[in-house]
């Protein structure tokens, strides 16, 4: 894909730069009570995340789910995390993560890259972006918002369904970078997240 289309792409989907939690302007998100009803998500990454979505709301285009993706949970857990806006609830999913963040496969990612060829995962704020069909199937693609991963683009970080990520395997097979999804429910993903909703990986930043 050429550089002109993929700005084309990223400006379409583009809020706005994320904030460190600390540069955030105050916001009440008691509004948000009703989301996460069994506190499933990590507080400071659902904090972080509906903050966000909070003070960019009427530029997100997709404003019915948002997602965490909580990386200091090992790859075997359900550490995906998708929330349907309107209700609060939760929707728990296997996700992989990079084969550089994991060199050892030891089913925890412990570094993180925004660099091209690293294989590695790269945390921080995304929106997600159009779906397309490519050599995994279905995909999505992600528009990276921080300097942690504002290369999501150019590095094709994308949300696709792989046959290595399945509860079958004990820790799951790593990406390229991708956090990718089990097969059976990559429809399902990508019909609910695409064309603009916040997407927040969480690796236990501050």
């Amino acid at each position: 894909m050429t550089i002109k289309l993929l700005s084309a792409i990223a400006s379409l989907f583009f809020i706005a730069p994320a904030f460190a939690q600390n540069q955030a302007p105050p916001v009440d998100l008691t509004k948000y009570d009703y989301v996460d009803p069994k506190r499933e998500i990590p507080t400071q990454a659902l904090t972080k995340a509906l903050t966000y979505y909070d003070v960019y709301y009427n530029r997100i285009a997709n404003k019915n789910y948002l997602t965490v993706i909580d990386f200091t949970k090992t790859s075997d857990q359900k550490r995906m995390f998708i929330v349907d806006m309107k209700t609060g609830l939760v929707t728990r999913y296997l996700v992989a993560h990079g084969k550089g963040s994991d060199p050892k496969h030891s089913g925890m990612a412990k570094k993180f890259s925004n660099i091209e060829g690293s294989q590695m995962s790269s945390y921080g704020m995304y929106v997600t972006g159009p779906e397309y069909s490519g050599k995994h199937g279905r995909s999505m693609r992600l528009v990276g918002l921080e300097k942690s991963n504002d290369q999501a683009m150019s590095r094709a970080i994308v949300v696709h369904g792989a046959w290595y990520v399945d509860p079958q395997y004990k820790p799951l097979g790593r990406s390229q970078g991708c956090p990718a999804v089990e097969q059976k429910y990559i429809n399902t993903v990508v019909s609910q997240l695409k064309g603009g909703s916040v997407y927040y990986i969480w690796a236990g930043q501050q």
